[in-house]
């Protein structure tokens, strides 16, 4: 079978019988064949007229090829790069495995689903979702318009993979040793406007504070907006010191909506949130981040392929 030239394996699969799950097989390895030169050309486009990474000077020469990749000259600084340097996606190899790894996480793999796909080992394909997935993510709206739902969500920390633990073990998926919203959960925050614009912002530990809030929402909430949470005393006082228009909703009581008065769009990408991340077993706080942003990515729709995933993880911000 070394030997084996093509027109030779082509007559021996168009004789041999194939099964549906065979058919399928065949189809995915053969959505998984992409030349080197593809996702190079997508690379160098995608970092056109970038300036120096190190001192943003735009007077640089071209400086020879390294990895398939042209390298550059700073005429400031005189230190070298190309177009990944300062890239999340920097000193990464098996650049032919880097579209059908994307397309995994397109399809919400796991490492070890897309690691097989894939053909790398399982931590290299771990250590791809952590580079692709919030370097893509790095790209998100400046801003929110019009009427912002806000609101946050708890998980329960999680020192997944840690060697060293700063707490008692638990079983997964065990609970908090007291009740209510304390320092053992992990706070995500999202905002959401009413035409799907989605912020996420993860502010560690407890309850969402009003200097939390300070600093997460005011740079991104429009100056004639409207903000909508469920009455928290952090939200009251924040909107009352950015001098924001602000209404709420008393969700406890039972009450949903108040005409368009809801944050009915920010729960429900809490709970598509959650339901997306029960595939992976368990989520390590330190990469609560990390998640969020895929998840965002994933629901927004705005990177559809796995070329304009890399594009988007190469673009400098």
């Amino acid at each position: 079978m070394q030997g084996l030239r093509f027109d030779e394996l082509f007559a021996f699969l168009t004789a041999a019988p194939l099964s549906s799950a065979d058919l399928s097989r065949l189809r995915d390895w053969l959505d998984n064949i992409r030349d080197p030169a593809e996702c190079l050309a997508l690379i160098e486009a995608a970092a056109a007229g970038r300036p120096c990474p190190h001192c943003a000077c735009a007077r640089l020469h071209r400086s020879g090829f390294a990895s398939g990749l042209q390298r550059y000259r700073c005429l400031g600084c005189r230190r070298s790069f190309n177009a990944l340097t300062g890239t999340p996606l920097a000193r990464l190899r098996k650049r032919e495995c880097w579209l059908p790894y994307i397309k995994c996480l397109l399809e919400s793999r796991t490492v070890r689903d897309a690691a097989l796909v894939t053909g790398v080992h399982r931590t290299t394909s771990f250590r791809w979702r952590h580079r692709f997935a919030p370097g893509a993510a790095r790209h998100r709206a400046a801003a929110l318009t019009g009427i912002v739902e806000a609101d946050e969500t708890y998980r329960l920390e999680s020192q997944k993979g840690s060697r060293t633990l700063s707490r008692p073990p638990r079983k997964r998926g065990g609970a908090a040793r007291r009740r209510g919203i304390n320092r053992e959960h992990d706070c995500l925050l999202v905002a959401r406007d009413r035409i799907g614009t989605t912020l996420d912002f993860h502010t560690g530990r407890g309850p969402v504070t009003a200097a939390q809030l300070r600093t997460c929402l005011q740079p991104v909430l429009p100056g004639d907006g409207l903000l909508i949470s469920d009455g928290a005393a952090p939200y009251v006082r924040f909107a009352l010191d950015a001098g924001i228009m602000h209404e709420s909703i008393n969700v406890r009581a039972g009450r949903r909506a108040r005409g368009a008065i809801h944050i009915q769009n920010v729960n429900g990408w809490h709970s598509r949130f959650k339901n997306w991340l029960v595939r992976f077993k368990g989520v390590a706080s330190r990469y609560l981040a990390n998640y969020s942003g895929w998840q965002r990515l994933l629901d927004a729709q705005a990177l559809r392929t796995p070329a304009q995933w890399l594009c988007a993880a190469v673009r400098q911000v």
